[in-house]
């Protein structure tokens, strides 16, 4: 009863941002991401009757304990459903860099998803596999699936029709991301607690949602044309509104520091010169940058020249999880 699977890390183009069912991790709008190939995380789930708990290793050192609970938790629900009350033995290697604004919990838990019911030898596709997946972490569903992949929200409250899905292969469309590190320090205020908060408080939230399904519909659009200048505009103008709802909640909040603004002014200047580039930002303040591959190596190198980036990383679309 044992399985090893790899999953990649993805970033969202349309964001995900606040949830409708914060224990089934329901999102309240569809969200849309590409898959990347450079960072990843590989999980061995072994299933062993001699086991009184589940063991949990990262990184060759035992998870913390807070953490080790999640995994519990998640594999308890595999559990339930396969029937089989037995413990095991969870060893994951995270190769996604916490500093870079990856979110290491889309790969980690698409990996262990895959790897537990494999192990648990459950009969499950890729749509009830991204379901699973999303219940650990709300964006692991669309790591289950390489290239661009849309999240549907769902509308039943038991989450059945809540999955993700993919709308073209990295392979038909290969664009370049720039991953942008302007600070290693933990955010003072996590993801979880920055949706829940501007869900409850920001009076620009129910606009977001709105928009949000708008901007989903043109970046799907641009995606079928590739229409890569409709696909950067929309991406930035997107991340720009998810921000927004930021500034309204109670207290507000902003994850941007300096560096963020001096990047996405650095990215506009490019495009002033007729470079195509456009940003995103996640819930922190490192940024990525979208455009061609031709000009990747050329962005790179400005990026570095600021005195605020630590770091840039270069990816392009990734594959989907895979048991190895």
């Amino acid at each position: 009863m044992k399985a090893t699977a790899r999953a990649f890390t993805n970033i969202a183009l349309i964001k995900y941002w606040g949830k409708r069912d914060e224990s089934l991790f329901l999102p309240m709008n569809n969200s849309l991401s590409i898959t990347l190939d450079k960072f990843h995380t590989t999980t061995s789930v072994q299933f062993c009757e001699c086991l009184m708990e589940d063991i949990v290793i990262l990184n060759h050192s035992l998870m913390d304990t807070n953490e080790a609970r999640k995994i519990t938790t998640f594999l308890d629900r595999l559990r339930g459903s396969s029937g089989k009350r037995v413990h095991a033995i969870v060893d994951s290697i995270n190769k996604v860099p916490t500093a870079a604004g990856f979110a290491s919990s889309a790969s980690g838990f698409a990996a262990l998803a895959t790897a537990a019911t494999k192990a648990l030898d459950l009969d499950v596709d890729k749509k009830a596999l991204s379901q699973i997946a999303r219940q650990g972490s709300g964006s692991a569903c669309r790591s289950i699936y390489g290239g661009y992949v849309e999240w549907q929200k769902g509308e039943r409250e038991d989450g059945t029709d809540s999955y993700a899905s993919q709308v073209l292969d990295g392979k038909d469309w290969y664009l370049s991301i720039l991953s942008v590190t302007l600070s290693s320090e933990p955010k003072h205020i996590s993801s979880r607690e920055g949706m829940k908060r501007t869900v409850e408080t920001s009076p620009f939230y129910s606009s977001w949602v709105v928009e949000a399904e708008k901007d989903l519909q043109i970046a799907k659009e641009a995606i079928r044309k590739r229409d890569f200048e409709m696909l950067g505009n929309v991406v930035e103008a997107n991340a720009l509104k998810m921000h927004a709802t930021t500034l309204g909640a109670n207290p507000p909040f902003l994850y941007w520091q300096s560096g963020t603004f001096e990047v996405m002014q650095e990215v506009q200047s490019l495009r002033q010169l007729g470079i195509q580039a456009y940003f995103t930002i996640d819930a922190g303040p490192n940024v990525k940058i979208l455009c061609q591959p031709d000009d990747e190596q050329y962005i790179r190198k400005k990026m570095l020249n600021l005195q605020t980036v630590q770091d840039v990383h270069l990816c392009h679309p990734g594959p989907s999880v895979s048991l190895i």
